[in-house]
Protein backbone atom coordinates (compact mmCIF):
# COMPACT_ATOMS: atom_id res chain seq x y z
CA UNK A 1 0.00 0.00 0.00
CA UNK A 2 1.06 3.56 -0.64
CA UNK A 3 1.00 6.19 2.12
CA UNK A 4 -2.46 7.29 0.98
CA UNK A 5 -3.85 3.69 1.31
CA UNK A 6 -3.97 3.12 -2.43
CA UNK A 7 -2.57 -0.22 -3.63
CA UNK A 8 0.93 0.01 -5.05
CA UNK A 9 1.19 -0.37 -8.82
CA UNK A 10 1.70 -3.89 -10.05
CA UNK A 11 4.87 -4.79 -11.86
CA UNK A 12 3.46 -7.04 -14.54
CA UNK A 13 5.12 -10.39 -15.01
CA UNK A 14 7.13 -10.59 -18.23
CA UNK A 15 5.48 -12.22 -21.22
CA UNK A 16 7.94 -14.94 -22.11
CA UNK A 17 7.23 -16.77 -25.35
CA UNK A 18 6.60 -20.47 -24.73
CA UNK A 19 9.27 -22.81 -26.10
CA UNK A 20 8.77 -24.28 -29.56
CA UNK A 21 9.67 -27.74 -28.26
CA UNK A 22 9.47 -28.96 -24.67
CA UNK A 23 8.01 -31.66 -22.49
CA UNK A 24 4.28 -31.57 -21.81
CA UNK A 25 4.46 -29.88 -18.40
CA UNK A 26 6.78 -27.14 -19.62
CA UNK A 27 4.66 -26.53 -22.71
CA UNK A 28 1.37 -26.29 -20.81
CA UNK A 29 2.68 -24.20 -17.91
CA UNK A 30 4.58 -21.90 -20.27
CA UNK A 31 1.48 -21.22 -22.36
CA UNK A 32 -0.63 -20.63 -19.26
CA UNK A 33 1.96 -18.23 -17.85
CA UNK A 34 2.09 -16.39 -21.19
CA UNK A 35 -1.68 -15.90 -21.10
CA UNK A 36 -1.57 -14.88 -17.43
CA UNK A 37 1.05 -12.24 -18.24
CA UNK A 38 -1.10 -11.10 -21.17
CA UNK A 39 -3.88 -10.23 -18.69
CA UNK A 40 -1.47 -7.75 -17.09
CA UNK A 41 -0.33 -6.44 -20.48
CA UNK A 42 -3.93 -5.78 -21.54
CA UNK A 43 -4.54 -3.77 -18.35
CA UNK A 44 -1.28 -1.78 -18.33
CA UNK A 45 -1.86 1.95 -18.28
CA UNK A 46 -5.66 1.79 -18.10
CA UNK A 47 -7.06 4.55 -15.93
CA UNK A 48 -8.84 3.32 -12.77
CA UNK A 49 -12.20 4.81 -13.70
CA UNK A 50 -12.21 3.02 -17.06
CA UNK A 51 -11.52 -0.39 -15.52
CA UNK A 52 -15.00 -0.47 -14.01
CA UNK A 53 -16.91 0.70 -17.11
CA UNK A 54 -19.18 -1.81 -18.84
CA UNK A 55 -19.36 -0.66 -22.48
CA UNK A 56 -21.42 -3.57 -23.81
CA UNK A 57 -25.15 -3.12 -23.22
CA UNK A 58 -25.76 -6.85 -23.56
CA UNK A 59 -23.08 -7.70 -20.97
CA UNK A 60 -23.50 -5.25 -18.07
CA UNK A 61 -21.11 -7.22 -15.82
CA UNK A 62 -18.30 -7.30 -18.40
CA UNK A 63 -15.68 -4.82 -17.20
CA UNK A 64 -11.90 -5.00 -17.26
CA UNK A 65 -11.91 -5.29 -13.47
CA UNK A 66 -14.63 -7.91 -13.63
CA UNK A 67 -12.61 -10.06 -16.02
CA UNK A 68 -9.51 -9.85 -13.80
CA UNK A 69 -11.57 -10.67 -10.70
CA UNK A 70 -13.20 -13.62 -12.47
CA UNK A 71 -9.84 -14.99 -13.61
CA UNK A 72 -8.48 -14.73 -10.08
CA UNK A 73 -11.35 -16.73 -8.65
CA UNK A 74 -11.26 -19.27 -11.50
CA UNK A 75 -7.59 -19.90 -10.64
CA UNK A 76 -8.51 -20.38 -6.97
CA UNK A 77 -11.38 -22.72 -7.79
CA UNK A 78 -9.55 -25.06 -10.15
CA UNK A 79 -6.20 -25.27 -8.39
CA UNK A 80 -7.09 -24.87 -4.71
CA UNK A 81 -10.63 -26.24 -4.52
CA UNK A 82 -10.78 -28.88 -7.26
CA UNK A 83 -7.16 -30.07 -7.43
CA UNK A 84 -6.19 -29.59 -3.75
CA UNK A 85 -9.56 -30.18 -2.11
CA UNK A 86 -9.48 -26.96 -0.10
CA UNK A 87 -12.74 -25.22 0.79
CA UNK A 88 -14.07 -22.88 -1.84
CA UNK A 89 -13.37 -19.27 -0.83
CA UNK A 90 -14.80 -17.34 -3.77
CA UNK A 91 -17.66 -14.88 -3.61
CA UNK A 92 -20.04 -16.69 -5.95
CA UNK A 93 -23.20 -18.10 -4.40
CA UNK A 94 -26.30 -19.65 -5.96
CA UNK A 95 -28.08 -16.41 -5.04
CA UNK A 96 -25.36 -14.23 -6.62
CA UNK A 97 -23.54 -16.10 -9.40
CA UNK A 98 -22.09 -12.79 -10.68
CA UNK A 99 -20.47 -11.71 -7.39
CA UNK A 100 -16.89 -11.93 -8.65
CA UNK A 101 -17.78 -9.81 -11.69
CA UNK A 102 -19.53 -7.23 -9.52
CA UNK A 103 -16.55 -7.19 -7.10
CA UNK A 104 -14.23 -6.49 -10.03
CA UNK A 105 -16.12 -3.30 -10.86
CA UNK A 106 -15.80 -2.09 -7.26
CA UNK A 107 -12.14 -2.72 -6.41
CA UNK A 108 -9.14 -0.81 -7.79
CA UNK A 109 -7.59 -2.49 -10.81
CA UNK A 110 -4.15 -2.45 -9.18
CA UNK A 111 -5.48 -4.49 -6.26
CA UNK A 112 -7.28 -6.89 -8.58
CA UNK A 113 -4.08 -7.45 -10.54
CA UNK A 114 -2.09 -7.97 -7.34
CA UNK A 115 -4.64 -10.48 -6.08
CA UNK A 116 -4.64 -12.23 -9.46
CA UNK A 117 -0.84 -12.48 -9.54
CA UNK A 118 -0.76 -13.80 -5.98
CA UNK A 119 -3.37 -16.41 -6.90
CA UNK A 120 -1.41 -17.39 -10.02
CA UNK A 121 1.68 -17.86 -7.82
CA UNK A 122 -0.34 -20.15 -5.55
CA UNK A 123 -1.59 -22.08 -8.59
CA UNK A 124 2.02 -22.50 -9.78
CA UNK A 125 2.99 -23.90 -6.36
CA UNK A 126 0.17 -26.43 -6.48
CA UNK A 127 1.00 -27.40 -10.06
CA UNK A 128 4.68 -27.94 -9.20
CA UNK A 129 3.75 -30.51 -6.53
CA UNK A 130 1.48 -32.62 -8.75
CA UNK A 131 2.05 -35.07 -11.57
CA UNK A 132 0.25 -34.29 -14.83
CA UNK A 133 -2.08 -37.25 -14.38
CA UNK A 134 -2.83 -36.46 -10.73
CA UNK A 135 -6.52 -36.74 -10.04
CA UNK A 136 -8.50 -33.93 -8.49
CA UNK A 137 -9.45 -34.24 -4.84
CA UNK A 138 -12.87 -32.80 -5.52
CA UNK A 139 -15.33 -33.59 -8.28
CA UNK A 140 -16.73 -30.71 -10.29
CA UNK A 141 -20.44 -30.83 -11.09
CA UNK A 142 -21.02 -31.95 -14.64
CA UNK A 143 -17.41 -33.07 -15.08
CA UNK A 144 -16.63 -35.30 -12.13
CA UNK A 145 -13.02 -35.84 -11.15
CA UNK A 146 -10.37 -34.56 -13.52
CA UNK A 147 -6.58 -34.38 -13.77
CA UNK A 148 -4.01 -31.63 -13.50
CA UNK A 149 -3.45 -32.00 -17.25
CA UNK A 150 -7.14 -31.22 -17.93
CA UNK A 151 -7.09 -28.25 -15.53
CA UNK A 152 -4.00 -26.74 -17.20
CA UNK A 153 -5.54 -27.07 -20.66
CA UNK A 154 -8.82 -25.64 -19.40
CA UNK A 155 -7.05 -22.69 -17.75
CA UNK A 156 -5.18 -21.92 -20.99
CA UNK A 157 -8.52 -21.90 -22.81
CA UNK A 158 -10.28 -19.86 -20.11
CA UNK A 159 -7.52 -17.26 -19.80
CA UNK A 160 -7.04 -16.95 -23.57
CA UNK A 161 -10.79 -16.48 -24.10
CA UNK A 162 -10.94 -13.75 -21.48
CA UNK A 163 -7.86 -12.07 -22.97
CA UNK A 164 -10.01 -11.65 -26.07
CA UNK A 165 -12.63 -9.97 -23.91
CA UNK A 166 -9.95 -7.71 -22.44
CA UNK A 167 -8.90 -6.75 -25.99
CA UNK A 168 -12.43 -5.64 -26.78
CA UNK A 169 -13.00 -3.90 -23.43
CA UNK A 170 -9.70 -2.06 -23.60
CA UNK A 171 -10.35 -0.84 -27.14
CA UNK A 172 -13.78 0.43 -26.06
CA UNK A 173 -12.33 2.04 -22.93
CA UNK A 174 -9.50 4.10 -24.38
CA UNK A 175 -8.79 2.95 -27.91
CA UNK A 176 -5.67 0.97 -27.00
CA UNK A 177 -5.18 -2.14 -29.09
CA UNK A 178 -2.43 -4.69 -29.03
CA UNK A 179 -1.41 -8.23 -29.66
Amino acid sequence: MNDDNRPSPVSPPPRVDPPMAADERTMLTSWLDWHRATVHAKCAGLSPELSSKAPLATSPMMTVGGVVSHLRWVEAFWFETVMSGLPEKGHVTPEDPDAEWRLGAQLPLTRLLQDYEAQCARSREITAKLEMGAGSRRAHHGIGHTTLRWVLVHMIEETARHNGHLDLLREHADGVTGE
